[in-house]
């Protein structure tokens, strides 16, 4: 993979797909099209959000993954796991018992990443002093998001504070304490637990100017699939000692919506949902949005509560998390988040190797590389924007007329794939009805054409 490719968790299974396009219909970036009767991913659109892997009734889209037994190859074997986890199982499931099932599946370690939020909250503190100028500052946190605003809003890249995702710290922070316990660093491997796609994706795209911290990324779903039934298929008795609750009220909700936004200076606003975010960035990006100092922005509702990858209702895991996080009050309780005068070496070095360099843009929407080409191509497809009739229907293959008119001046699409403009043809002679079946075979498939009951020449 070079270094400016992207890796994408999200695949089609062409076997299971029957080619209804809810995919298409449900992707914020358009990233999808239908050809042969089958989707069609735009790599350099797709942001691994998931809603197309959400929205499949076919479980057609599947999320590539790294295989639980890689694990293995390490002496040490950190599981990294975000609140979410805990959130999937009844609260009359204790962390102990989750904890002791994790290292009976082959993990010697379990961390909780929230374990991270005062390093991220301080080095976030210090970035928004030093850089007034380019309120509103925009979190990091959701790599879905860093992806929208790498692909569609570019623009607004000076405003995204530019930091390591927590659980890379969380993977620092651990294997700096195996390595002082004399473990050696090529024996240490850690992996995250992921409730999204899109942090899959992040973990496998490569940083050409970053060491790689994590070795693996493992599912969700899968995770909680194994530990539940482990636990409902055995009457094991719990650890003689059960384990204290370490993560403080804010740990806790730190993955939820407005975990991060409570404590920011200022006039913040928390928003979830990838189309409630991509709407407020357009809003922004078009200067409608002022006085504003923090934005959190998450891909989905409820924030990880809602990812992809959870099996449990997202509402019961938010609630099951601000009942954890009520308990966590005197159990763990809340350092000030704003002294600097308390915080140990630790800390100290993550907070001083937390920020990454200048995040580059990857527009999607990039016509041609010379400015003079790229300039004859927006002509173009203002032109051909005019011929299309406006409707959005995705007969064509494109999921509504700008997106094909983009793929017509980017040479992936014909003008005549548009059903509209095949009508018009057709009724002057200018295309007969058998060609109009070969373009639409050609994006639907032949063998929806052969199964279709309306006669065409009717």
């Amino acid at each position: 993979m070079s270094n400016n490719a992207i890796h994408h968790a999200l695949r089609v299974d062409e076997e299971k797909c029957r080619g209804c396009c809810r995919c298409m219909s449900v992707c914020p970036t358009d990233a999808i099209r239908i050809r042969n009767g089958k989707p069609l991913i735009f790599q350099n659109r797709c942001i691994d959000c998931g809603k197309c892997y959400r929205a499949c009734p076919e479980s057609a889209i599947r999320v590539e993954q790294d295989d639980f037994n890689e694990i293995f190859k390490y002496t040490r074997r950190v599981a990294l796991l975000p609140s979410i986890l805990k959130g999937q199982f009844p609260e009359t499931i204790p962390k102990q018992r989750i904890y002791s099932e994790l290292l009976e599946m082959g993990f010697t370690d379990v961390f909780e990443v929230g374990m991270m939020w005062r390093v991220f909250h301080l080095a976030t503190a210090r970035f928004i002093k030093n850089n007034q100028v380019k309120k509103p500052f925009i979190s990091s946190f959701c790599p879905a998001v860093l992806r929208l605003i790498q692909t569609r809003f570019p623009s607004l890249l000076d405003h995204v504070i530019p930091m390591k995702a927590p659980v890379d710290i969380a993977a620092l922070f651990y294997r700096r304490q195996l390595l002082a316990q004399g473990v050696p660093d090529d024996e240490i491997g850690t992996f995250y637990v992921t409730p999204c796609a899109a942090k899959i994706s992040a973990v496998k795209t490569p940083n050409p100017h970053e060491r790689k911290i994590l070795n693996g990324v493992i599912n969700m779903d899968y995770i909680y699939n194994r530990v539940w039934k482990r636990i409902r298929g055995e009457e094991k008795s719990m650890p003689p000692e059960p384990l204290a609750e370490t993560l403080c009220e804010k740990g806790v909700l730190w993955f939820l919506t407005a975990g991060e936004s409570e404590y920011a200076r200022g006039r913040s606003l928390a928003i979830d949902g990838i189309a409630n975010v991509f709407e407020f960035l357009e809003n922004m990006e078009n200067e409608e949005i002022s006085d504003i100092d923090f934005l959190e922005l998450r891909s989905c509702d409820q924030s990880c509560a809602g990812g992809v990858l959870t099996s449990c209702n997202r509402f019961l895991t938010v609630e099951r998390l601000r009942n954890r996080a009520e308990r966590s009050k005197n159990a763990a309780p809340l350092k000030d988040p704003d002294r600097w005068d308390d915080i140990d070496d630790d800390t100290e070095y993550l907070v001083d190797h937390i920020m990454l360099g200048k995040i580059k843009p990857k527009p999607a929407m990039k016509l041609d590389e010379d400015m003079g080409r790229a300039m004859v191509k927006m002509e173009r497809l203002r032109k051909i924007l005019a011929f299309l009739p406006g409707v959005d229907c995705g007969l064509c293959g494109s999921p509504n007329c700008q997106a094909l008119a983009e793929d017509v001046v980017n040479g992936d699409a014909v003008l005549r794939q548009c059903v509209f403009l095949q009508k018009k043809q057709v009724e002057r002679g200018q295309m007969t009805l058998t060609d109009a079946g070969t373009i639409l075979a050609d994006v639907w498939g032949q063998n929806r054409l052969d199964g279709a009951s309306i006669d065409l020449e009717e």
